[in-house]
């Protein structure tokens, strides 16, 4: 199966996000299209920020800032998954009508979970060291990136890994350490580097802030507004993210 095939299907089981991106085609703005999926303009941005990271390369091309909100346009891939999403829809009507168990639909929906994890990065893995009873794997993110993920040898058995196997890296936003490129990083522990596209602060508790990064894909980490102020990040500025080889998550794509 190909990743394609499969962000068809993620986006099947969720119609909203296909509908925002066929409107991106028609309207060339996340804001309009935004309204004309009934989606609010931040539930669009998270949307096309999965859906971009869970590609190899990115959906919907965006321009932040411009003429209602920021222009954007589907890329290549974002068309084809759009065709390719029009024939599994036609496909799943029709295995709709030859289904005579409604129980068989509610399991096949209990094994589709979603997950809380806001950072959902697309990877394969080039590596794997064992350390005792868990592995560390070593996991190429689109563009090149290299990350680390700590699993126990029994997951990594469970999900069946080896090298050149697809995962999805699922690390949660709390779990981001921000830092600007010109302090020390931490050679333990994993590295991203980009740069802050938004701050979304929050009336009580920690902001949203939203890291481009140069492959397309998007993290976003939660913040207390007093380390943005200590740490002296605006958006627009470079950053470095960074997070333990045992906070990131792996799953796999069935």
């Amino acid at each position: 199966m190909t990743l394609l095939t499969t962000l068809a299907q993620h986006v099947v089981r969720r119609p909203q996000r296909m509908a925002l991106l066929e409107q991106i085609a028609i309207q060339g703005s996340i804001t309009r299209a935004a309204k004309a999926a009934g989606l609010s303009y931040k539930a669009a941005w998270d949307a096309i920020d999965e859906l971009n990271n869970l590609a190899e390369e990115p959906l919907v091309q965006r321009t932040v800032g411009g003429k209602g909100g920021g222009g954007a346009r589907l890329s290549s891939a974002g068309e084809r998954l759009v065709l390719l999403y029009k024939h599994l829809e036609s496909l799943q009507a029709q295995v709709l009508q030859a289904v005579e168990n409604a129980g068989d639909l509610q399991l096949l929906g209990r094994l589709m979970l979603r997950t809380s994890a806001r950072n959902q990065l697309s990877g394969r893995v080039r590596a794997i060291q064992a350390q005792g009873r868990n592995d560390l794997l070593d996991i190429e993110l689109p563009g090149g990136a290299r990350i680390h993920a700590q699993i126990t040898r029994d997951s990594t058995e469970k999900l069946e890994l080896a090298e050149g196997s697809g995962v999805v890296a699922l690390i949660k936003a709390g779990w981001l350490e921000l830092s600007p490129l010109s302090s020390a990083a931490d050679p333990q522990r994993n590295q991203l580097t980009g740069w802050i596209e938004q701050i979304l602060p929050a009336n009580d508790g920690p902001s949203e802030v939203r890291i481009g990064l140069a492959s397309g894909q998007t993290l976003c980490a939660l913040v207390a507004p007093d380390v943005l102020a200590t740490q002296h990040l605006r958006a627009g500025d470079p950053v470095r993210a960074q997070f333990a080889a045992n906070q990131v998550l792996l799953g796999t794509q069935v």
